[in-house]
């Protein structure tokens, strides 16, 4: 009888790491751990099988042709349906491959472990861990233990591998330990039984460690200070903001609404950074020295809502901060009659100061917003894809290490949630609309966006005929020496009209999409998130019109700045108090109505698209009001913490997980490249104008007198130069590189560059995860390839025998 052919594969070893531990993201150590494992598994089955059909022809030569019963003891229950176009010996390969064996056998486990500690143990000069490379999964040949059946128990094995383990370093030995394969209760008992079986020469040298005091107080302090490093790495999670809520908001709603808080979290980093660089350099330098102003105005209360009154001279806006340089008696002021002979040690320029702390806050959150979209975006699209990933959430998405019965409740809830979200995707893709179907919904989109910008134009109509009418309202009430009090009143209107029509309007666009019929809810939420978008950023573009037109109801005695700081503060706040309404009645009250009078089971859905552009609405605000109100990201840092709990509060106890559950992997880029493009750019734009073009105020803040508020920069290198001759250079550099708008232009550029950068990096990666995906698929279709071939050459021995 002739050998059979051996299928095996080459794999080159690499001597010098032999005995190195692979990483488990390491892709090519566990190819080549895999394909030595086949290797070696198949040999040894081929020569077994071959002396097994030998010892069967001599003996009984009608056994070749029916081997079945022998071959399904070898299968587990209900192998054999699964190959029905398999002989039995090809079966009994798959059931011996490595993949079903060592994962059921803790003693091929042990027996494997074993001989990788004897091949350490044995390797004389051994580099520290540190210095090897990664290299390929030490190869599994020569595992005598496995073979020799005199060893065969598992205590032997068990014991002998202590053994081993015993004469490594404690290192070494830990780290054998910690990548053994097995449960916590059998690692447990072989720690156990490595510290009651301890060489003579390491209790000897323990003993003499605990028998001195030195000995004693050291291993005190080690333990004390790994103890204390545990804790702070345990206090790591729990320092960051909101981190349990965030996973309960998640396992419970899925990744959808969970991306509605994450990025609220991250407008909040954004005004805490703003925040400090004006409190630091503007606010609480200001607040050390104070002008001399008119005596301030009883507080009422009204002012929270209309940010008049007692706030109007006060650090919360422009006309207070003063023109002067502080810490000079010199400056003009009241005391400029005394002016001693000694300059101040640290004068500081309160309208230079002014400016550049808005500059660098407005390039911080440009810094922040670009590293967050570019981050963003590569983990979105390098991870986003779901195709294969359901063998990963059921496999592989545990974690082992949760033992709280409350994490582990919520972990199941985020793997369950997360499961119904590839599902509802991959669902979502397989279908296919006719033409005539796809020819219905095109015409039913056209006239939606058609009644779409029909009502975005009515409303601007609308605000801009309300605003010149407020204003003529507000001039006659104060001709006619109407009360403070109604004079405040007036002019909360119109934030109280632009609000209405705000948290309004989106239900009428939910009411389009429910006609529309969007089949994915991700398509869905992106149109809501345009529309809604478009209303808004049309409505902020008059109002910032009017506000630099002058058209802002002000008095004569009051700076034009402060009075548009007031109209942006009263927007903050009214969009909060819309915010609050709207989840009292569209939450609480909706959920309520249909559990207690339409006895229904369900509650109202969390909107994700008219709450993410409240968040980007109210950011707007902030930012086209930091040069007018320098405390204004400070209320939007109260606004914020607040709409967290509350939103968070009302989602627990009123909203119930989407209907569609859909995966939100691109949202948060979404959101970022929104917040970024339409929202920063639109208010840098609006203060870079106001700087560089527009007439400040004669009378009061820190630029009175000048025609721009640039000037003050090239009126403070002016004076520069003409105090210290030797230092002209900084007056050409501030000619020729902050004067010269090249360079602005030039820094867009680049800037641009390095996102177009980013994005084809990302693509290409992209490309290169696309091609291994499709490389796993082909070592698959090999596998298929030589069982089949393995199947053929059986058979055809069987016929010839």
């Amino acid at each position: 009888m002739s050998r059979p052919p051996s299928f095996t594969l080459r794999v080159s070893e690499d001597t010098g790491s032999d005995g190195q531990e692979p990483s488990p993201d390491n892709e090519g150590a566990l190819h080549t751990s895999f394909h030595q494992l086949i290797q070696e598994q198949s040999s040894l089955v081929e020569a077994g099988l071959e002396l097994e059909m030998q010892a069967r022809g001599r003996e009984h030569p009608s056994h070749l042709a029916s081997p079945d019963a022998c071959a399904m003891a070898w299968l587990e229950p209900g192998q054999g349906e699964q190959h029905p176009g398999y002989s039995s010996t090809t079966l009994r390969i798959l059931a011996s491959m490595p993949s079903r064996t060592i994962g059921r056998s803790r003693g091929a486990i042990i027996s494997q472990y074993y001989n990788r500690t004897s091949r350490l143990r044995r390797r004389s000069s051994r580099p520290p861990l540190q210095q090897l490379c990664r290299a390929a999964r030490p190869s599994l040949r020569q595992y005598d233990l496995e073979t020799d059946p005199d060893r065969a128990t598992l205590e032997e094995k068990r014991s002998l591998l202590v053994k081993e383990l015993l004469s490594l370093s404690p290192s070494q030995r830990s780290h054998m330990l910690l990548t053994v394969p097995l449960s916590l209760a059998e690692k447990r008992t072989l720690r156990w039984e490595l510290s009651g079986q301890r060489g003579p020469l390491q209790q000897h040298a323990q003993h003499r460690a605990s028998s001195s005091p030195c000995g004693r107080s050291k291993d005190y302090i080690v333990l004390g200070c790994r103890g204390l490093w545990y804790r702070l790495l345990s206090l790591l999670s729990a320092a960051q903001p909101w981190h349990y809520a965030l996973k309960q908001i998640g396992g419970r709603f899925g990744s959808s609404v969970l991306s509605y808080f994450v990025f609220l979290k991250t407008l909040l980093m954004f005004n805490i950074f703003s925040l400090l660089i004006l409190l630091v350099f503007v606010v609480a330098l200001q607040a050390a020295y104070p002008p001399a102003s008119a005596s301030p105005q009883p507080f009422t209360g009204l002012e929270l809502l209309t940010g008049a009154g007692y706030f109007t001279h006060s650090l919360l806006y422009y006309g207070y901060y003063s023109n002067i340089t502080l810490n000079d008696p010199c400056a003009s002021g009241p005391d400029s009659s005394k002016c001693p002979l000694a300059a101040p040690l640290l004068p500081y320029n309160m309208p230079l100061a002014y400016v550049f702390s808005v500059g660098v806050s407005f390039l911080v959150t440009c810094i922040l917003l670009v590293y967050s979209m570019s981050r963003s975006f590569g983990e979105s699209y390098r991870v986003g894809s779901s195709m294969g990933n359901l063998a990963v959430k059921v496999f592989c998405a545990w974690d082992f290490k949760v033992i709280q019965r409350r994490s582990v409740k919520l972990q199941c809830e985020n793997i369950r949630t997360q499961l119904k979200e590839l599902l509802a995707e991959q669902r979502s893709r397989s279908r296919s609309l006719s033409l005539c179907q796809r020819l219905r919904h095109t015409a039913v989109l056209l006239l939606a966006w058609a009644l779409l910008l029909g009502t975005v134009l009515g409303c601007v109509l609308a605000v801009s005929y309300f605003s010149e009418h407020m204003h003529t309202v507000h001039q006659d009430h104060r001709a006619r020496g109407s009360g403070k009090r109604q004079q405040e009143a007036i002019l909360l209107v119109l934030p109280l009209v632009v609000s209405l029509l705000n948290a309004l309007m989106p239900h009428l666009y939910n009411l389009l999409a429910m006609w529309e019929k969007q089949e994915s809810p991700v398509v869905e939420v992106y149109v809501a998130i345009c529309r809604n978008l478009i209303l808004k950023m049309v409505v902020l573009g008059l109002l910032c019109y009017q506000w630099l037109s002058r058209s802002v109801v002000c008095s004569t005695e009051e700076c034009w700045e402060t009075c548009v700081g007031q109209d942006l503060y009263r927007f903050v706040v009214m969009d909060f108090i819309f915010t609050l309404l709207d989840t009292l009645f569209g939450e609480l009250i909706w959920r309520l109505i249909l559990e207690k009078r339409l006895k229904r089971k369900q509650r109202p859905e969390f909107d994700i698209a008219r709450n993410v552009l409240e968040l980007i609405y109210g950011q707007t605000l902030t930012w086209l009001g930091v040069l007018f109100a320098p405390l204004l990201p400070a209320v939007q840092t109260l606004k914020l913490v607040l709409l967290f709990y509350i939103k968070k509060t009302s989602l627990m106890q009123n909203c119930q997980s989407p209907s569609k559950p859909w995966q939100a992997s691109h949202m948060s880029t979404v959101f970022i490249s929104l917040l970024c493009f339409p929202s920063f750019l639109g208010a840098a734009i609006f203060l870079s104008y106001t700087i560089w073009s527009v007439r400040p105020s004669e009378t009061c803040g820190p630029f009175q007198g000048l025609e721009t508020i640039y000037k003050s920069g090239k009126t403070w290198v002016q004076l520069l130069e003409k105090s210290n001759p030797n230092i002209t250079w900084f007056a050409w550099v501030h000619q020729h590189l902050v004067e010269n708008t090249s360079l602005l232009f030039f820094i867009s550029g680049v800037l641009l560059a390095v996102i177009y950068f980013n994005i084809q990096v990302v693509r290409g990666q992209r490309r290169i995860i696309r091609l291994l995906k499709e490389q796993i698929a082909n070592e698959g279709q090999d596998k298929i390839f030589l069982i089949q071939k393995l199947h053929s050459i059986y058979e055809q021995r069987e016929r010839r025998a």
